[in-house]
């Protein structure tokens, strides 16, 4: 979901063997966050992930003009992108650039195919990871176009993508936000769209909310909720990858829960929205990422970075509020800080409504495991669990619960017990760390 500058007042079961797939990525590589241009700020994010996507307007850099030639780095708004990139990159973040056409008319574009070509070349040679400017690594073609016909899309698609390999052939092209099975969305493309032109993507793209009701409240539920097509939509869609483009990756690059401190107000288009709590907020964001890892996803971007604070649809998605910290703040840092070493191994227990728990592995320091356990639930309450860990269990020297604030994670008790370790469980994840 894109909110335009103006609008956002912006410039398996216990012991179950898991499916053969490749390799999980390592959290670091996985954990990724949706920015905006001059808004972000590299230094204070730091701590939660080294991945972002940024949403680029490609009218900052033709205007109204689809085939007016680029003279990047600079923009005709007087953006200087090598700087702006450069300095993301130099904190040490890896960048995909999302190039938003959506806002521009379909009829404002002279010769699409054309165009779109010339526009990503140009662009692949200034940001392509084999030149010497501030690199992209990664470039979407389009968010949400929802103005444009799929034909109109495939159109555009087709010229950037060609015009993207042939400026630099090492930068990943990924699609707009697709959607595989039943009626598609109004921001999202089907895969009829883009079928036959498997040789010029690398990544398919979805968005998917946990939206247990839409217009008018929008409320959103626990990530594990069986009763919403949250993680479905995903499955459905690397299903389609296996059967139709084996090898080709499978981002979620949207995903994510309002939280603001006002109530809705009292009429107009907002007035029966539903938020969650900052605390919801940061516990499901956190155990969105965990049950994420555990799919055949390469990575998974949150929406949104920061936040006015407005109560209505994806207004109140940051992690910080006015560039303060929220609870979601501090939960992703300490997933980033206590995973980013690790990548996902293997489902220790999955039970609806009930105990989840997973294992991940460091590659470099085949020793280490950590253990994350919580509760599937919404309000549920707290207790001992066992956790089914085995000859493992004997190494756990250290538990930690998922922290909401600046304060240092809550050590948790835990002890030995026949065949695991027994430890209380809630909705925030525990950590547990060991052999």
């Amino acid at each position: 979901m894109w909110r335009s500058p103006a609008a956002a007042g912006e410039a398996p079961a216990v012991g179950s063997t898991e499916p053969a797939h490749r390799q999980r990525p390592l959290l670091r590589d996985f954990l990724g966050l949706n920015v905006h241009t001059v808004k972000f700020r590299p230094a204070l994010y730091a701590p939660v992930c080294r991945r972002l996507r940024d949403y680029h307007p490609m009218e900052w850099d033709f205007g109204k003009d689809s085939s007016k030639a680029t003279q990047f780095p600079m923009t005709v708004n007087g953006v200087d992108w090598g700087q702006l990139y450069g300095s993301w990159t130099k904190a040490g973040y890896d960048i995909d650039a999302c190039l938003m056409f959506d806002p521009i008319a379909a009829a404002n574009w002279k010769d699409p195919g054309h165009n779109a070509e010339a526009y990503g070349q140009a662009f692949a040679r200034y940001f392509g990871p084999s030149g010497a400017n501030p690199p992209v690594s990664s470039v979407e073609i389009g968010n949400e176009p929802s103005k444009y016909s799929n034909e109109q899309y495939r159109a555009i698609f087709e010229g950037m993508a060609r015009g993207l390999r042939a400026g630099d052939a090492r930068l990943k092209i990924v699609t707009c936000a697709m959607m595989m099975t039943g009626k598609t969305d109004p921001w999202s493309k089907p895969m009829s769209a883009i079928t036959g032109l498997e040789d010029l993507y690398d990544v398919l793209n979805i968005h998917s909310y946990p939206f247990k009701d839409k217009w008018p409240t929008w409320r959103r539920s626990y990530p594990e909720d069986p009763t919403i097509p949250y993680f479905k939509a995903i499955e459905d869609l690397i299903h389609w990858r296996d059967a139709h483009a084996p090898g080709k990756e499978v981002w979620l690059t949207e995903f994510g829960y309002d939280s603001s401190t006002k109530p809705a107000p009292a009429k107009g288009p907002w007035s029966k929205w539903v938020g969650v709590t900052d605390e919801q907020q940061a516990i499901y964001i956190v155990r969105s990422f965990l049950c994420l890892s555990a799919m055949d996803v390469d990575r998974a971007y949150l929406y949104f970075f920061n936040d006015e604070d407005e109560p209505q649809l994806h207004a109140a998605s940051g992690i910080t509020r006015h560039f303060q910290p929220k609870p979601s703040f501090y939960a992703m840092s300490h997933l980033y800080r206590a995973l980013g070493d690790f990548r996902f191994v293997r489902t220790i227990a999955k039970t609806e409504g009930g105990l989840y728990c997973f294992e991940y592995g460091n590659p470099a320091v085949p020793a280490e495991h950590v253990y994350v356990a919580w509760s599937a639930t919404e309000g549920g309450k707290s207790g001992a669990q066992l956790l089914p860990l085995g000859k493992n269990a004997a190494g756990i020297h250290r538990a930690e619960r998922l922290t909401l604030s600046k304060d240092e994670p809550l050590k948790v008790d835990f002890k030995l017990a026949p065949g695991g370790i027994s430890v209380e469980v809630g909705e925030a994840p525990v950590f547990l760390f060991g052999p």
